[in-house]
């Protein structure tokens, strides 16, 4: 059992060191020796737990896909409003970004480092799901114009939320995420919803990012 034990926090040291380095470098431009540096293992450690770089790569995007599953369901399960729900989907995702390599270094690998392998589904594809099926659900309870295209917004919504994380990788240190995050909701809110409901989710926006900021 300690053998056991030991193996699995050297696996966990190995993916975390190589999360790190793919995210702040990018793929390429991280070897396998840099990551047993990194991770101070050895060669053969590394080599019993993956086989190839591409391995590392597609264990982290698997824990990153796991995390924000977890947090889409815990959200699921509070009952709040469908359009409440994803806009705290959304701050839930970006505070896991916030707080640790992984999820960074999978939405890095993600945007076309590494080709996701099956049966895992593309991130970015599940991302557009979730948002399709609570905009279908904020139409049906009236917090969103009943005229818009789902499958439109939802997309662009994905696309603005991973673009506000790619720009600000270059540019600015990653505890902004909840600002730029609360900026994408109160420019879209003002398209989306209603002007009689509008206030309540620009307030929402206000208030998840200073409890992401916390």
């Amino acid at each position: 059992m300690a053998r056991q034990l030991r193996a699995e926090q050297t696996r966990a040291t190995i993916i975390t060191a190589a999360a790190d380095l793919f995210d702040r470098r990018g793929y390429e431009s991280t070897s396998l020796s840099d990551i047993v540096e990194h991770a101070q293992v050895t060669k053969g450690a590394l080599y019993f737990h993956f086989a190839a770089k591409e391995d590392l790569a597609h264990a982290i995007m698997e824990l990153q896909s796991k995390a924000s599953r977890e947090v889409t369901d815990e959200v699921d399960g509070r009952g709040y409003s469908s359009l409440e729900t994803l806009m705290r989907i959304t701050f839930g995702i970006a505070r896991l970004s916030v707080e640790g390599p992984i999820p960074r270094a999978g939405l890095r690998l993600a945007t076309g480092e590494v080709a996701v392998r099956p049966p895992l589904q593309h991130p970015f594809t599940e991302w557009r799901d979730i948002a399709t099926r609570k905009l279908l659900g904020a139409v049906k309870e009236s917090d969103v114009h009943p005229d818009i295209d789902v499958d439109a917004v939802a997309h662009s919504l994905v696309s603005f939320f991973v673009g506000t994380r790619v720009v600000g990788r270059s540019l600015e240190p990653v505890a902004h995420q909840p600002r730029r995050l609360a900026e994408m909701w109160h420019l879209t809110i003002r398209g989306l919803v209603p002007v009689t409901r509008r206030a309540r989710y620009v307030s929402l926006a206000a208030r998840l990012e200073r409890e992401r900021s916390a």
